[in-house]
């Protein structure tokens, strides 16, 4: 089933895949991963081992939902939906026709928008053009330091109606981000035991830079030992800008 999400800049959560591993500093403390290992503890059964033939394990191997696919057709109202909280859509280990079929279904439901989010940039440049890409998909990189600015150039690539970054948790100072061709910036602390601290001065920074590009930004939280420790106010308020898109949809369905 869906998830009525607690992520400040999105609404549900659809996950027709579960899993995945490390790839860079960004994923030291998942929070993906400690949530799976409690929902394996609680019996639930998508984080059991269930023998696909993509699942490389118990609790967070990289597994296929067939069940869980067709979510988005039963929904009746517009939804902003985060695809693949628990996941990576573009890890190696999805099929490519699993993925075309959840492109799929996301064509089938234009009154819903939709933002995946991945750390696999190369893997979505490449299978880009192969993709069906309707006006509701947004995609987004994850860019965590100056070490991943490289996704930035796979993501400008890609022919998305929207294309965002997800600067969380933001661990250094972004000085060469470039938003040519970027919709939307999200910037968050890391939470947890053991978050690292994000320095004023790198989330200031990356704000100014989409102010004067005139890039909507998106301050989801300070962090600290809980998500809403540190709160949200960024230089003395709060940053909620989204994508124009998502208020004609609400529009739309009022």
């Amino acid at each position: 089933m869906s998830t009525r999400s607690s992520i400040e800049w999105t609404e549900t959560t659809w996950n027709p895949t579960t899993g995945c591993d490390q790839v860079s500093p960004g994923c030291d403390h998942c929070y993906a991963l400690t949530l799976a290992k409690r929902l394996k503890a609680m019996g639930s059964a998508k984080y059991q081992t269930d023998g696909s033939p993509v699942s490389s394990g118990p609790g967070f191997g990289v597994t296929i939902h067939e069940s869980t696919l067709q979510e988005p057709l039963r929904w009746r109202q517009p939804r902003l939906v985060f695809v693949n909280s628990m996941s990576d859509l573009f890890h190696a280990k999805v099929p490519v026709d699993f993925i075309r079929r959840v492109f799929d279904v996301m064509a089938a439901t234009p009154q819903h928008t939709y933002q995946i989010l991945t750390k696999r940039a190369r893997r979505l440049r490449r299978l880009a053009p192969s993709l069906n890409w309707p006006d509701n998909v947004w995609i987004g990189v994850s860019v965590e330091s100056a070490g991943q600015l490289e996704r930035v150039d796979d993501l400008r690539a890609v022919p998305a109606a929207v294309r965002f970054l997800s600067c969380e948790p933001l661990l250094g100072p972004l000085p060469d981000l470039d938003l040519a061709g970027i919709g939307w910036v999200i910037v968050g602390g890391e939470s947890g035991p053991g978050a690292r601290p994000m320095d004023p001065e790198w989330a200031l920074a990356v704000r100014d830079r989409c102010t004067s590009s005139d890039v909507p930004f998106f301050f989801k939280q300070w962090g600290g030992r809980t998500p809403k420790a540190g709160g949200r106010v960024l230089g003395g308020r709060l940053w909620n800008e989204m994508p124009i898109e998502v208020a004609r949809l609400h529009e739309g369905s009022a």
